[in-house]
Order: structure tokens, then sequence, then C-alpha cells
């Protein structure tokens, strides 16, 4: 695995010292690899009111090239360009399907099957603009999924997507019965409270409402697998955000003393 130059943005990026913010996992001249955090845009939006992680990029290194996107409540790895040439060839890599693609989610209750592949066209609600549904008229759809652990009420998943449909694992897991933790949009976007797991639970003294265990889309885009334009094999994992890791760390504690 390649790991070289890790850090943050420059301080003057920095609007506040509680917001997350990206960082770097990987960098050379061509291209640059960041593990996103959640509640970040990929790129602005229509409306451009809204600092993006591209909006970043420009500031530190002049001109950035868009390669792919992330939701904005999704984590994890994602990659600029940093010259047009590459920018082209890793373009290409997304459209042929020659990158692999693995991304780690929660989803509440468990799948019938351990393991299998959801192949299920997807297009753009006709009505509702932004919001994605399976239809035979729509784009191809494939999307891998398999069980790594079963938590009580949730089960933590890997999947592999083999296309790059907006939404699209999130659409095929709900199109199975399990839309994604905390999904607003695809589930009941309700957050993962302690207490609606532990029979026992009582708020602290301190606290006068209890705090989610998590309140954001539980999807994190982990590992990417390519080879570069000199035929060279990478790979690429970006480590789970702390609310994340945190979740689990609760949910494995309190199922392994249920």
């Amino acid at each position: 695995m390649m790991r070289d130059s890790y850090h943050n943005p420059p301080e003057k990026n920095h609007h506040s010292a509680k917001k997350a913010y990206p960082s770097v996992i990987f960098e050379n001249d061509s291209f640059v690899v960041l593990n996103k955090p959640s509640g970040m845009l990929s790129v602005p939006d229509r409306e451009g009111k809204e600092n993006s992680l591209k909006d970043i990029l420009q500031e530190i290194y002049g001109k950035i090239f868009t390669v792919h996107r992330l939701d904005r409540d999704t984590s994890g790895l994602i990659i600029f360009a940093k010259e047009e040439g590459t920018h082209k060839y890793l373009s290409q890599l997304f459209e042929g399907r020659l990158i692999e693609k693995f991304y780690l989610g929660l989803v509440p209750g468990s799948p019938v099957h351990d393991s299998g592949t959801v192949d299920v066209a997807i297009m753009e609600h006709p009505g509702r603009p932004g919001i994605m549904v399976t239809n035979k008229n729509g784009k191809e759809s494939i999307t891998d999924y398999k069980v790594l652990e079963k938590l009580g009420p949730y089960t933590w998943m890997e999947f592999q997507i083999h296309t790059g449909r907006t939404h699209q694992v999130r659409v095929h897991m709900k199109y199975i019965g399990h839309p994604l933790a905390c999904d607003s949009i695809y589930g009941d976007g309700a957050p993962i409270l302690l207490s609606s797991i532990k029979r026992k639970f009582k708020l602290s003294k301190n606290d006068e409402a209890e705090r989610p265990l998590l309140n954001r889309l539980a999807l994190h885009s982990w590992k990417l697998k390519f080879k570069d334009q000199k035929g060279n094999d990478l790979e690429f994992e970006a480590p789970l955000p702390k609310d994340l890791s945190a979740m689990l760390h609760q949910l494995e504690k309190w199922t392994a003393g249920k």
C-alpha cells in the first residue's frame, strides 16, 4: 500500500477548529488521493455558496481536475488530477470500469444472503431531481456486497461497485430491503442511538439529551485499486473516520456483552 505525504490543508483553509478536513493519503506530480470527511461537498454545487473539497484544493494547487465524486455525506477516498493528461487517463479508467472501488457501510437488519450481486439499472426520478430510482430504462448498475460482521440489529458490510451511478450503493441497498443506516433519502434517516440497542441504557446526569452513536450516512469509500500510466499497480485505503470507528466499537461491545 502506498502512503506518501500525509497532511492536512494549510491553516488558512481552516474555517473552524472543530470542523473535519480532508487528509492527503497520497500525492505525486500527477494526482492527489484524499480522505474526504462526511458533510463536505466534493465539488461546488449549483449555488456555489458552500466551500467544497475542490475549492480547498484549488487554493493549494491552483488548477485541479475532477475525476469522480462522492456524495456529501459519504466519507473516504477521492481522487483529483493535477494536470490534463492524468485527468484524461483516470477518467477513462473510471469510465472503462478499470478502477476497483470498495466501500464499507452499516445497514439495519441483515440481508438474506451473506454475499451477492445487485444488477439492477438506475435512473434519476423523473419528478424529483437528484433522487435516483431503480428502473429497467435506467443505466446498467452493478454492486457486489458482502457481510463482514453482524452487530445485533445492524450489519457491517463491504460493497464493490462495478459502475459509477449516483447514489448507487444507497439505491441498491434500498432495493434489497436494507437501506444504509442514517440515510435520509433512501432510508428513514434516523440516528443510531445506544438507547435503542441497550435495554438498560441510562442517560448520564451531565447530559440533557442522548448523543447519537451516528447521525450521518453510514457509508465510507474505503479502497481504490488501479494501474497508473506506467502500468504500476496502485492500491489506496482510507482509514475509518472517528465517528464510524466509535460507533462500531460500541456496537461490538454491546454485541459481545449481550
